[in-house]
């Protein structure tokens, strides 16, 4: 996600390296690239041009003190920016009013509005602790209400479902969200997410059908998803959907695609609705809550720490993370079964790719060598896990034992190599060096043996 904006902004900086001040020559030779950057992410041209000018002015204002550079002054121009450009702040849902609050999901067909229905009824039952009541008001597309009863399931929430569906029409959207509501409020629901219906591309019946359901059922928010690697086509969808309905937020679907990101640059300019979850996988807990501040950090290849302490936090059990910590203590190995843990909770975070998308860019390359790998990151942490599984229990606790014979079968048993096999081993031995400096508190000595490199994942498999 915005790899080539990144990079791309890091080379506007490495323009003016070596000067001693910003003045307007070298703003200007920075900013042509930034320019194409923007460009070639998709950004809406009146956006590009306000946002070039605006830093333009800005950065010639700057001082440059103490121990900044040139390039970090304008990176610090260039990082508020962009942070205004998305929102300034973060803004979650508003679920301030009688229950239940409702929630209207509006967008074109194909954006994600379904599966982003189902993963905000999650957020908000995991995170805000809601009775959530899903509803589906599609009559048009075909299984539609049957795929949202499935991911609402999935998602651990109710789901209301029509008695009949006698036609598809206006009139029969209006009737299936107000029994959803009389349903809600007489099962004590804090929430109801409406989900409509989309077409492929914007035409006066769905727009008045929308505005139709949006009168009916007052919502307290009006969230338009859009595709973000849909490009322009994603700002002038939402500029037609934000003149005919009250939008208070926007969800980005599809954030983790193949998509050069310029929706996240343009939405907000363009709907004046602040951008409020960002869809980062297929999985229903792959949205975020979007932050602005962050999101520039990312993009400027800073990382995004906060977020990814809050991953950790939600993802990682505690119980056996002071499980290990005990152990070491103890004075006991860090063993194969404890490695094979610590994959479980990387795959439960969304595994290393998810994670060094929010670390700063020094990491892209151990990034890449995932992005390498035969059959990608999910096949190559199956593949340790079975080769670990082919093991013993004594082999697990003490893999020192493991010699050419054990590997021989072992690699039969996991459909592996040796070679695999020995790779696994000296990774695993050098995450055990890493685990006993840890125990003993060197907490910089663990910092320095890593090297820039993540413990027993990237080049286990690589070539």
């Amino acid at each position: 996600m915005l790899d080539n904006l990144t990079e791309r902004l890091a080379r506007a900086v490495k323009t003016i390296r070596g000067h001693a001040r910003l003045n307007e020559d070298n703003i200007a030779a920075a900013m042509r690239e930034v320019r194409i950057a923007l460009l070639e992410a998709d950004v809406a041209l009146p956006v590009v041009k306000e946002f070039i000018a605006t830093v333009k002015e800005k950065a010639l204002g700057e001082e440059v003190v103490g121990s900044l550079t040139p390039g970090q002054a304008l990176v610090g121009v260039v990082h508020r920016q962009l942070i205004a450009i998305m929102g300034g702040e973060h803004q979650g849902l508003n679920l301030a009013t009688k229950p239940p609050a409702v929630i209207l999901l509006a967008g074109l067909q194909g954006a994600g509005k379904t599966t982003s229905a189902a993963k905000i009824a999650r957020f908000l039952k995991e995170e805000y602790k809601k009775k959530v009541l899903a509803v589906s008001c599609d009559v048009y597309r075909p299984a539609a209400i049957e795929q949202l009863q499935t991911v609402s399931a999935q998602a651990g929430v109710d789901f209301f479902r029509p008695d009949t569906v006698a036609d598809a029409g206006t009139q029969q959207a209006l009737e299936i969200v107000r029994a959803a509501l009389d349903w809600a409020q007489r099962h004590y629901h804090e929430v109801l997410l409406v989900d409509t219906a989309g077409r492929l591309g914007i035409d006066s019946e769905m727009m008045a059908e929308i505005k139709a359901l949006h009168m009916a059922i007052n919502p307290v928010e009006t969230l338009f998803v859009v595709d973000a690697m849909q490009g322009q086509d994603a700002v002038n969808t939402a500029r037609a959907f934000g003149e005919m309905l009250p939008l208070t937020g926007v969800v980005l679907s599809k954030l983790d695609g193949d998509s050069r990101g310029g929706a996240a640059l343009s939405v907000r300019q363009v709907t004046g609705a602040p951008i409020k979850f960002v869809g980062v996988g297929e999985k229903l807990d792959g949205l975020e809550a979007f932050h602005p501040e962050r999101m520039a950090s990312r993009i400027l290849g800073m990382g995004d720490v906060l977020s990814l302490i809050e991953e950790t936090q939600k993802n990682v059990y505690a119980e056996e993370a002071l499980g290990i910590a005990k152990k070491l203590k103890s004075g006991k190995s860090f063993d194969l079964d404890d490695f094979k843990a610590q994959l479980g909770q990387m795959k439960k975070m969304g595994g290393m790719g998810a994670l060094l998308d929010k670390l700063p860019a020094q990491f892209s390359q151990a990034a890449g060598q995932l992005g390498q790998m035969p059959g990608g990151e999910d096949k190559m942490v199956r593949r340790i896990e079975g080769i670990i599984n082919a093991m013993t229990p004594g082999e697990r606790a003490k893999p020192d034992i493991i010699k050419a014979s054990r590997k021989r079968r072992i690699a039969a048993g996991s459909g592996s190599s040796v070679q695999e096999v020995n790779r696994l081993l000296k990774q695993f031995e050098q995450s055990q060096q890493m685990m006993k400096r840890l125990g003993k508190g060197g907490v910089g000595k663990l910092m320095r043996g890593m090297s820039g490199n993540f413990p027993g994942l990237p080049g286990m498999f690589g070539r």
